[in-house]
């Protein structure tokens, strides 16, 4: 598939209203707009140069612990939640009552990232672990009752009061399965020859695009650059995350996701990324 033909996919009559169905990703993908060479060239050097630093600064895992810290925070803050690093550091009691949910999700987005980060010494980057990290992500807090580590078997989606007036409707529910298939299929095709932070940008793209849980597909989505960083030997440790990059670029963030599938332009959504990685690596 070359970029410059790609066609994102169909919306759908579903009752009173329009789903978006994706096209399935695990194929090869060319371009030929130089500028993506030139992009990716920079962001995979400044991705190594940061898994060097990884590897030689003293006490790195403390520097991680704070990191993680900030990006449960800023991620989190995408969604809505209002918590800070300073009260993120104390324990649940000295808490605000008012405080304690937001507080909680951003507890639980600090356990969900390590659990899934060790879980990948044993088990592949697959659905089977993003839905365990789901179920971690969701315990306790609001959305728990949305069906935590499982796909959706629902319609959701983004924006408006209903799906009558949504901004996005992501694909049928009956689709998902399928489609987060295809995505992990995708993920570990050694016989396609596509550049791994293109493949991950398209991930980051397909998986927002299907929102395939009831909740939460903001943070796992954002959550799986590092994991599959990690797991594709990019990076030793985890210590690169986008979302303070993303929170601070929102409305382009948005935009870019949405160009995708209104104009079939994922050639600007991938340069967005390239640029995010590099910038802030």
């Amino acid at each position: 598939m070359r970029l410059e033909d790609f066609h994102s996919g169909e919306l759908r009559q579903q009752f009173q209203y329009k789903s978006f169905s994706p096209l399935p990703v695990n194929q090869v993908w060319t371009w030929e707009d130089p500028q993506i060479n030139t992009l990716l060239e920079q962001a995979a050097r400044s991705l190594a140069e940061i898994n060097a630093f990884s590897l030689i600064v003293p006490d790195v895992d403390l520097f991680i612990q704070m990191h993680v810290l900030k990006e449960a925070s800023t991620s989190s803050k995408i969604e809505g939640t209002q918590t800070q690093m300073d009260e993120a550091l104390q324990n649940e009691e000295d808490i605000l009552p008012e405080n304690r949910d937001d507080w909680k999700e951003v507890q639980n987005y600090i356990q969900a990232m390590n659990t899934a980060i060790d879980e990948l010494s044993t088990l592949p980057l697959s659905n089977r672990l993003l839905r365990r990290t789901h179920e971690t992500l969701m315990q306790g807090v609001r959305g728990e009752a949305k069906t935590p580590g499982d796909f959706r078997t629902s319609q959701n989606w983004i924006g408006g009061t209903s799906l009558t007036d949504a901004i996005f409707v992501p694909p049928d529910h009956n689709e998902v399965v399928d489609l987060m298939s295809d995505l992990e299929k995708f993920w570990h095709n050694e016989e396609i020859a596509v550049p791994d932070l293109i493949r991950i940008a398209i991930s980051h793209y397909q998986f927002e695009t299907i929102h395939p849980f009831l909740e939460g597909n903001g943070r796992i989505g954002r959550l799986l650059i590092p994991l599959y960083f990690v797991s594709k030997g990019l990076l030793s440790k985890p210590c690169l995350y986008l979302s303070a990059y993303l929170e601070k670029n929102k409305g382009a963030y948005y935009d870019a996701l949405t160009t995708v599938r209104a104009s079939h332009d994922m050639i600007h959504w991938i340069k967005f990324f390239l640029v995010a990685i590099n910038v802030t690596a």
